[in-house]
């Protein structure tokens, strides 16, 4: 509606912080991009994850610029997009702090060749790379989809305004 008086204000400038705080009322879900690197598995939480091509299958991942868990990944060339289900909030908090093993006391399966598959995600696409391009403080990377797997009875992790939710339910805290 046009000249609502409830409505939000047009800011003329965007800031940091204006623009994460709009940018936080899209609800996302919630991923761990896996790798087997140089000292065994790698792998970060990541929100920024979606579909790019039906045919043939590709996605996109963006990925902060000062990650040091990338350039592993890049390296080998291939990785997994675990889609977290929403009981493994827990494992999105373990996958977004830097440094130690991450995937101590995790459940995980790596076939050969591929990337660790983390147990109880809703589901997982094993992806080769097949470009990288600048996209200010972060880098958005292009994926071939190699295989996957879903399990239509998980309910996804979500993230929206800060905090951890699930489809239909609010849970407590942020991330």
């Amino acid at each position: 509606m046009h000249g609502d008086s409830t409505s939000i204000a047009v800011q003329d400038h965007v800031t940091s912080d204006s623009f994460r705080s709009a940018v936080g009322s899209f609800c996302t879900g919630l991923t761990v991009i896996s790798a087997i690197g140089p000292k065994g598995p790698v792998g970060f939480t990541c929100q920024a994850f979606s579909s790019l091509s039906l045919d043939p299958p590709r996605v996109l991942v963006s990925v902060g610029r000062t990650s040091t868990t990338w350039p592993h990944i890049k390296a080998a060339g291939r990785f997994c997009v675990n889609v977290l289900a929403a009981d493994q909030m827990a494992l999105s908090r373990r996958f977004a702090r830097p440094g130690g093993d991450k995937y101590a006391g995790v459940g995980w399966s790596c076939p050969p060749g591929g990337s660790p598959r983390l147990d109880g995600a809703c589901s997982w696409f094993e992806c080769a790379i097949e470009a990288e391009f600048d996209a200010g403080d972060h880098l958005v990377v292009a994926a071939r989809v190699l295989a996957l797997d879903t399990d239509a009875d998980r309910k996804p992790l979500l993230y929206h305004r800060g905090r951890y939710t699930s489809p239909g339910e609010s849970m407590p805290g942020p991330a």
